[in-house]
């Protein structure tokens, strides 16, 4: 599994606006490359990023192979409620890579 690194307050004031700050470790082939024993290594990026925040969408970007590796996001969400904050990073082979925090709203 790849590893995730998330940056979210873990409490904020009702209708406060957060920062969210997403990345994870991921080597974002494009299938361009040949390999040292020259064949071509197969493409294998992330494609899609979702984030969602108590079940509901609130940030999304698709992704394409010019893309470095290691792909970070930041994007602010108005907290509204205490919740899941959930990341999703979908692979080009259907694989998803899930990360999660908590947020508590006063």
């Amino acid at each position: 599994m790849a590893r995730t690194l998330i940056h979210a307050p873990k409490a904020a004031r009702a209708g406060e606006i957060i920062e969210i700050r997403a990345m994870i470790a991921h080597p974002m082939e494009t299938g361009q490359r040949m390999g040292v024993n020259g064949t071509m290594i197969p493409r294998a990026i992330i494609n899609r990023f979702v984030c969602t925040y108590g079940g509901e969408v609130v940030f999304s970007a698709d992704l394409h192979p010019a893309v470095s590796a290691n792909p970070f996001l930041s994007f602010c969400v108005v907290a509204t409620q205490s919740g899941v904050l959930a990341f999703a990073w979908t692979e080009d082979t259907g694989e998803v890579h899930v990360a999660t925090t908590d947020i508590t709203v006063t």
